[in-house]
């Protein structure tokens, strides 16, 4: 039976994450979870020649290509034990989504089902990661290099954001849920969404 892949993108401070890692909680016995960042780390620590490959990237610092994060989706989809997976924070480039596209098409055991988008304000998004860098600088003055990155990560977000969201619209794969809204509301209605196509 074909694995049923979602995936979930939004800005920084979108909470898809959280929303994500709630949801595949909630059915720990149908539903995994990953984020990119956590698969790679996870395949370097089983100690596979693949996770030797990215290890020899990521320890000198340079970004790892698109080829092995592919590789490494795929294997953790496939690898996976349980039908349905969550993989939040991907695609970030057109290069990327057009690299899983061309795969996933020629996989039967994987089921590109939809891609959920949480989508937040540019405001919203600032409110809630400069918050949490206020916060955890115990209220002290924010410093203006906070506020750059956020703007550089929201730019990295947002530019091919429109080419995602067209690609997608035009294979009736697109979802965006509103999220501006409290955690409870948005977990429920993506859990309601996801549990709809499965």
């Amino acid at each position: 039976m074909a694995k049923k892949l979602f995936l979930i993108i939004g800005a920084p401070g979108s909470g898809k994450t959280t929303d994500a890692s709630l949801i595949a909680k909630k059915h720990a016995d149908k539903i995994a979870h990953y984020s990119t960042g956590d698969m790679l780390r996870a395949e370097v620590s089983s100690g596979s020649e693949l996770g030797q490959t990215i290890e020899s990237f990521i320890s000198r610092g340079a970004l790892v290509p698109l080829d092995i994060i592919i590789d490494t989706i795929i294997s953790a989809i496939k690898g996976s034990d349980k039908d349905v997976v969550l993989i939040d924070g991907y695609p970030r480039s057109v290069e990327q989504m057009t690299a899983l596209d061309e795969i996933i098409v020629n996989e039967e055991d994987i089921d590109l089902v939809s891609v959920i988008e949480v989508r937040v304000s540019e405001q919203v998004a600032k409110e809630r990661i400069l918050g949490r860098a206020a916060e955890a600088k115990d209220g002290e003055e924010r410093s203006d290099d906070s506020v750059e990155v956020f703007y550089d990560r929201m730019k990295v977000y947002t530019d091919p954001l429109a080419e995602i969201q067209a690609f997608y619209t035009d294979r009736a794969l697109l979802e965006v849920i509103n999220g501006e809204r409290t955690l409870e509301v948005i977990v429920d209605e993506m859990d309601a969404f996801i549990q709809s196509k499965i």
